[in-house]
């Protein structure tokens, strides 16, 4: 592997990498910066937490600051697009870490915060535009942004951005683009729709894979508790954290009322926990990432809103509390940890009707979960499936058990309850 000074990179940007502690590129940043330092449209196809940020941010940030002209007035001259706010935040940061010494503007446009705050600061124009499609889409109604001077597109966990429904956003928001452009498109997955994305938005891409869809991080050491009921999961969540309460730990709900309630529950009994979930405004979730990223929080109860949205090197353990109902997001939830080269933990809990769920992800990853403790059931219970409105946990179709018969339009239900879900 190389060093990033021989990857064409600018001296600033190689001062700003310096600065942050970055010293060796990753896999995916080695292959694809070059690539699309010339130019290349770019098919990345990499797990969680491999640096794909850096892969697109690097080459972006270069072509930029060979365009010193201002922009215009409500223009861009580069589009980032990703599906939830955190990760669009994410990303944000780290660009601005290797454009602060830069004329180089970025700016922000999520759902959950001022709109009109947003309408105000595109108005000077921007170099480098992250943003949510949802809120895009407003903003262009609005006509607050003029992209027909985006020369640069990256779609960042577009197979998320797929899974949540966005799809008919991509497909008003990409006619609006300059061309010609150049895109790049990194996913952690490679789903039939998304070759179809690929083919309609990316001109004779070179493709880079460092890692077989469904694998988990190299550190990540895993492990399964089976239960008796879902009754045993309270207790035994608690008897895991009361092992190590110093610890920073992410724990997964399926629902936005599961993550709330389980929250609470374990407020009440005395740690230190905060929840993220689709319920909650963009200024909870940014103060609860913080402290979690602080430790002044040690744990965080989420959603799969935070399945790919949350960068912090410290998370020690993840906690499945409810396996998903996509088995691809058992990989990204279990990425959440074992980040930046460190080690980590991964423990799921499995009642009788989780059990195919479980079998579903082991399928995908190709290996059989280490058991922790307790008996897999010999034959998985098959959930069976329930009309909307009739989800776990009541009303509000907080989301339908899967694992049962697939009906014509299933591919869509589980859009729906992703967006439900986050």
């Amino acid at each position: 592997m190389s060093d990033f000074d021989t990857l064409g990179l600018k001296p600033i940007l190689l001062a700003a990498l310096k600065e942050a502690g970055l010293t060796t590129p990753t896999p995916i940043q080695d292959q694809a910066i070059p690539l699309a330092m010339a130019g290349h449209d770019i098919l990345g196809l990499a797990q969680t937490g491999t640096g794909k940020t850096m892969a697109f941010g690097l080459p972006l940030v270069s072509h930029l600051m060979d365009m010193p002209e201002r922009p215009a007035a409500k223009t861009a001259k580069s589009l980032i697009l990703a599906p939830t706010r955190e990760l669009v935040n994410q990303i944000a940061e780290a660009l601005r870490t290797l454009t602060k010494k830069t004329h180089l503007k970025v700016n922000v446009v999520v759902g959950g915060q001022s709109i009109n705050k947003q309408i105000h600061h595109l108005l000077k124009g921007t170099d480098i535009l992250v943003a949510t499609p949802g809120r895009l889409i407003d903003l262009m109604d609005r006509k607050a942004v003029d992209l027909r001077t985006v020369k640069h597109l990256v779609l960042d966990e577009a197979d998320q951005m797929l899974d949540m429904g966005f799809i008919h956003a991509l497909r008003r928001i990409a006619p609006k683009l300059g061309t010609p452009r150049q895109t790049m498109l990194f996913s952690a997955t490679m789903p039939k729709q998304m070759e179809d994305l690929s083919k309609a938005y990316l001109t004779d891409p070179k493709k880079v894979q460092v890692s077989p869809p469904g694998k988990a991080a190299d550190k990540v050491t895993q492990s399964v508790h089976h239960l008796s009921s879902k009754g045993e999961k309270p207790a035994k969540l608690r008897e895991i954290l009361s092992r190590d309460m110093d610890a920073l730990t992410l724990v997964f709900s399926r629902t936005k009322h599961g993550a709330e309630k389980l929250m609470k529950g374990l407020v009440a009994d005395g740690y230190n926990a905060a929840s993220i979930h689709g319920n909650k405004s963009q200024g909870q979730r940014d103060r609860a990432i913080k402290a979690f990223r602080d430790g002044t929080i040690k744990v965080l109860v989420a959603t799969d809103v935070a399945a790919r949205g949350i960068d912090i090197p410290g998370v020690a353990y993840v906690v499945n509390y409810d396996l998903p109902d996509v088995p691809d997001n058992y990989v990204h939830r279990i990425g959440r940890t074992a980040r930046a080269g460190r080690e980590g933990e991964a423990i799921a809990f499995c009642a009788p009707d989780d059990a195919d769920l479980l079998r579903q992800i082991e399928k995908l990853m190709k290996i059989e979960v280490p058991v922790a403790s307790g008996t897999a059931p010999k034959d998985p219970v098959a959930r069976k499936p329930q009309t909307r409105g009739q989800g776990r946990g009541g009303k509000g179709g907080q989301g339908r058990p899967a694992g049962a018969t697939a009906k014509p339009n299933g591919n869509r239900r589980r859009r729906n309850r992703s967006r439900k879900a986050a």
